[in-house]
């Protein structure tokens, strides 16, 4: 009895191992399977995520989503993107309608542990900031006392701006909106005195406003807002997958690995330029993917550094500096894991 009974907890013990290794591939079969991956992103945000008249979606978060199908398909393109409100972005994340959320969301505790959800690497280091029109000469957002500031419900922007006001003991009126084109749109036509949201989406919100120039975003920062890719629990793979395919384009721009170059690359005598591209070992395998997983992305939409250059950088009219996003032996600190 008690060998039958051993016998049919080892053998349960290997059906459960099954079915936990059938349910980790199960969001990359599915990808597979409809032939395409379903991103959900911002509905739209300059140098993140903007779609133009003929439904074409570009944008630093756009590369991200652009990556992992590249790295999935070798087709950047096999994509439908899905704009998400804040209200609804980590809905469609729980319920599958997305399989990975890339969205300026911010990294906190309580979204990793409370809503079924994993994060994977920052992507993007960002903190709140104010703008206010150049007229109010208001050189620091602790002079905004009894200020109306419009701000977008739902979000960690909304908390920060009350921490703000409450730790340094200043009157405000805090005027919410649901989403962000509202909230920009009230602060426009004068509602409100200020509008507070992440710094790098102040510089993209100036862009839509009457007068640009008449405004200004202050130098103050009240939070760290950490931004990253979200997918659903209970898929190790998946995130896994999510993860190292961020990694890989930081890593990449960090070994100088670039669109333009990277058939030279290819012949490299470096150990980890030629692990990152699968000339050596074959670390795709353990996400699902073929050993040149990398080389497709770069391929395709280039390294962390380009595409940074390309959406967001000093030469596009948002014209952000690396900054805190620089490489970390470059002043900055973003900073990814070996490939090996």
């Amino acid at each position: 009895m008690m060998k039958k009974t051993l016998a049919v907890l080892v053998m349960g013990a290997i059906a459960g191992a099954a079915g936990v290794s059938a349910s980790s591939a199960a969001t990359l079969d599915q990808v597979k399977q409809r032939g395409a991956l379903h991103c959900g992103t911002n509905p739209g945000l300059a140098g993140f995520a903007v779609a133009n008249d003929k439904g074409q979606w570009t944008g630093f978060d756009i590369a991200f989503c652009r990556a992992i199908s590249a790295a999935i398909f070798d087709d950047p393109n096999k994509i439908k993107f899905l704009p998400l409100t804040a209200k609804d972005r980590f809905t469609a994340v729980q319920s599958g309608e997305v399989d990975v959320l890339i969205r300026n969301t911010t990294y906190t505790m309580s979204r990793d542990t409370t809503l079924g959800l994993n994060f994977g690497p920052v992507n993007y280091y960002d903190g709140q900031g104010f703008i206010v029109r150049s007229s109010l000469d208001v050189k620091s957002a602790k002079e905004l006392e009894s200020a109306s500031v419009c701000v977008q419900q739902g979000t960690t922007t909304e908390l920060n701006l009350a921490d703000f006001f409450r730790s340094h003991n200043i009157k405000y009126e805090p005027v919410t909106y649901q989403s962000a084109v509202e909230a920009v749109k009230a602060y426009d036509s004068g509602r409100c005195d200020a509008f507070t949201t992440d710094a790098s989406a102040l510089y993209a919100e100036r862009l839509r406003l009457t007068t640009p120039d008449d405004h200004v975003v202050l130098s103050d920062i009240i939070s760290k807002e950490p931004f990253a890719p979200v997918v659903r629990q209970g898929d190790d793979q998946w995130l896994d997958l999510v993860t190292w395919t961020t990694n890989a384009l930081i890593n990449a721009e960090e070994l100088g690995v670039t669109k333009a170059n990277i058939d030279e690359q290819l012949k490299s005598q470096n150990p980890e330029v030629r692990r990152l591209l699968g000339v050596e070992g074959n670390f795709g395998e353990g996400i699902g993917l073929p050993a040149d997983w990398v080389v497709r992305m770069i391929r395709h939409v280039g390294n962390y550094g380009e595409i940074f250059a390309q959406n967001l950088g000093v030469d596009t009219p948002l014209k952000i500096e690396r900054g805190l996003n620089n490489q970390w032996n470059n002043g900055g600190i973003l900073y990814a894991p070996p490939i090996r």
